[in-house]
């Protein structure tokens, strides 16, 4: 099929699935103008000039939306660019992503705010939008012009990939941006408890004789985390988290009506610490691979809504950084790529997780966090759209990777489920047809 963005497309014969709607059912998503223009139109309503995709035995959805990926421009473009971030987002297929400021200089001005937007724009990747700096410098020690970061487009603030360890600037921090009504977002972490850890802290770090990083660590950076956002009201998201004791408590405190969300990376979902034990430095991420147990509370929170969206967790490192020792090797993988397959695969093939919910969790869900266009296929709204062969099987290799980071802890695995296409604003940007 030839790439080129018609005013109107025909997406015909799929089945549509739109968690916003609660839409699931074989039909037709006509998109006009960049938006999308009528679900189920006749053949009388269509416009003379159209383009039509057959989407037979396939899903379309909502384009999926990631709540942090790391970008790396400017200062580390070895590891990834906006452009080469951009168009692995959309061999994923995500239409949007927020960028997060693991960058040098880190974003915590208007200006660093606009960079990245503009270099967005022309790579003509995903739509990207910008998570400002809570701290100057990304330091912890003084709160970031925060009004000014949002004047500039900034969507949320974060200091990821570093935890918020002053407390009361993360409580200011909360109060102010009620203003804005833009979330705050922490990677939950105490430093002390995780300082020059490798992997989780249990059994097998202490065969391999590895510095664990402990669960503990997490759990009480969640726990301050959750009780100054429900002293202070703000819009607070914790993630992404790994340990059964942040499950329990998440869960605890919506059971309580407070307003915090959560997310989980896809391979927190699929694969425990025992990976470690070849020593490969592609499975160290963060957060880390955890014992089985935690696997297999995180799969069910997030089936069961206490862990809200799936975050790709990407954090591209450049193949001479990752071929380090294993305790010398950066934490970081690509995910865009996989993310998708990664739960066709380990949860709804494995019938833990229907279709529903899996796109609610990917795209529905992290674009309400985030308060940003996507999730959705109702009539006028950005035409922001994945068409999924779910049946297609393929083996990754991180070679073949869009993204210029080829270190993947599903290489060499096989996994099921495509993106076909990836249609931003009308616009079809990835086809794999």
């Amino acid at each position: 099929m030839q790439q080129i963005p018609p005013s109107n497309l025909l997406i015909e014969n799929g089945r549509l699935i739109d968690p916003s709607q609660k839409l699931d059912r074989v039909g037709r998503l006509l998109i006009s103008d960049g938006l999308i223009s009528a679900v189920d139109p006749s053949d009388g309503d269509l416009p003379a000039s159209i383009q039509r995709i057959d989407a037979s035995n396939q899903i379309v959805a909502p384009g999926l939306v990631d709540l942090g990926v790391e970008m790396r421009e400017p200062g580390f473009e070895e590891d990834e660019t906006i452009r080469s971030g951009g168009l692995a987002a959309l061999a994923g297929g995500y239409t949007s992503v927020l960028c997060t400021s693991n960058t040098s200089p880190c974003v915590d001005s208007p200006g660093a705010v606009e960079f990245v937007r503009q270099k967005a724009a022309k790579a003509a990747g995903a739509k990207v939008h910008v998570i400002g700096c809570v701290s100057k410098g990304g330091e912890g020690e003084q709160m970031a012009e925060l009004g000014l970061l949002a004047e500039a487009g900034a969507v949320a603030f974060s200091d990821t990939p570093k935890s918020m360890p002053n407390d009361a600037l993360l409580k200011r921090a909360l109060e102010y941006c009620r203003m804005f009504n833009l979330p705050i977002i922490d990677r939950p972490e105490v430093p002390d408890l995780a300082n020059n850890g490798v992997m989780h802290d249990g059994q097998t770090a202490l065969v391999l004789g590895l510095k664990g990083l402990p669960t503990e660590a997490e759990d009480l950076a969640v726990a301050r985390d959750v009780r100054l956002a429900e002293a202070t009201e703000g819009r607070l998201h914790v993630g992404p988290v790994s340990t059964m004791g942040a499950v329990d408590m998440i869960r605890r405190v919506k059971a309580r009506g407070i307003q915090v969300s959560a997310s989980v990376c896809p391979h927190n979902l699929c694969l425990s610490d025992e990976e470690l034990r070849c020593f490969d430095a592609r499975f160290k991420v963060h957060p880390p691979l955890r014992s089985q147990r935690h696997v297999e509370t995180l799969r069910h929170a997030v089936i069961d809504g206490t862990i809200d969206a799936i975050q790709s967790g990407h954090m591209p490192r450049s193949r001479e950084k990752k071929m380090n020792d294993l305790d010398l090797s950066p934490f970081g993988a690509a995910t865009l790529e996989t993310t998708l397959s990664t739960i066709i695969t380990y949860l709804i093939n494995q019938r833990s997780m229907d279709w529903m919910t899996a796109i609610d969790r990917l795209s529905t869900a992290p674009a309400k966090i985030a308060g940003v266009q996507g999730g959705t296929l109702k009539v006028s709204s950005a035409a922001d759209v994945v068409v999924i062969d779910p049946s297609s099987r393929w083996t990754v290799d991180g070679n073949q990777f869009v993204s210029r980071c080829n270190s993947s802890t599903l290489d060499g695995c096989q996994l099921d489920g495509i993106v076909r296409l990836t249609i931003v604003d009308g616009e079809i940007r990835h086809d794999n047809s």
